[in-house]
Formats: C-alpha cells, structure tokens, sequence
C-alpha cells in the first residue's frame, strides 16, 4: 500500500471539536490492519539507517504509531504524557495553548545523553505538542534526529515551532 493510498483511510469531520474545525480522524485507518501497518512503515522508513535508539511516543495516538516504528526501528519507546500518568521521577515541560497551558512529562531515566531519537505523533497542528516534546529530549541531552507525523495540517505552520527535521507523510 503507497502512503498517498493511507489518504482514504482519514475521514473529514467538520464542525469537530467546535464549529469551524475540520477533524482528520484517523479512526478509520486504525480498523485496516494493512493500513495501520504502512502507516508505521512510512513513519518508520526515513530513519532506517539512522541509529535510532528511542522513539518518544505522545499520548494518546502517538502511542498507535510509536511502538510499530519502535519496533520497526529497533528502538525502544519512551511515553510522553500529561501530568500524573507516569509512575516514576519526571522532567515536565508546559506549553502555551491557544486558550491556557498544558503540559507533558516523561521518565527521568528514559533517554541517556546522546541517544539519538525520534519524536512521533499521529499529527501536527500548530507544533505546540511537538515542540514541549523536544524540549524534554532536549533536557536529557538527546540527539534528536527529526519528529515524524502522519498527519501534517500544513496551513497551521505547526513545523516552525520546531527547530528540527520534520518528516510527515500525509499533508493537507
């Protein structure tokens, strides 16, 4: 399956979460097997021969795709999540949203200095998540390789909050 063919698997949800907002709900991909591997597989594939030691996973659907592209990388996954989820010591980073802050956390003892890594998610919008993401690999001295999406909402410019590679294999 061609990653342009993962297209047909995202649905269009207007008006959601609030009026105005046009929803790419991946739902549907999550129901084919095939597509939820070749999704992994796009996410995965440019950092093939790259070293990459941790794959940072962000809560929720970053998880779906992170452990796939983990295991497809030989990696293994860190868990990004909001406060209170995560039952060791943790670096905590907090982001502006558009109306108030939010933010992540992430085990202390997750990335060692200068393990090379991926940041992924099912989507980027506006970065904010990304880059708070970054911010934590950046606390524990990593060296990240790039943060991958399958989603990008390019008229959100979500990519210039990050100063990293990005790499996405849907854009709208």
């Amino acid at each position: 399956m061609d990653a342009q063919d993962l297209k047909q698997y995202i649905r269009d949800v207007p008006d959601f979460p609030k009026e105005g907002i046009l929803f790419r709900d991946i739902s549907p991909l999550l129901l084919n097997s095939e597509a939820v591997a070749a999704a992994a597989e796009a996410i995965a594939a440019p950092f093939r021969d790259q070293g990459i030691e941790r794959v940072l996973g962000i809560e929720s659907r970053g998880f779906i795709f992170g452990a796939p592209v983990a295991q497809a990388l030989g990696a293994g996954l860190v868990l990004v999540r909001k406060p209170g989820k995560l039952p060791w010591k943790t670096h905590q980073v907090s982001y502006a949203l558009e109306y108030g802050e939010d933010t992540l956390e992430m085990h202390t003892d997750a990335i060692e200095p200068g393990q090379r890594v991926l940041i992924v998610d099912d989507l980027i919008a506006t970065g904010g998540t990304a880059a708070a993401t970054l911010e934590l690999a950046r606390r524990c001295e990593a060296d990240v390789a790039a943060a991958a999406f399958l989603i990008e909402l390019e008229f959100l410019n979500g990519r210039s909050q990050l100063d990293s590679n990005v790499h996405a294999v849907l854009k709208y």
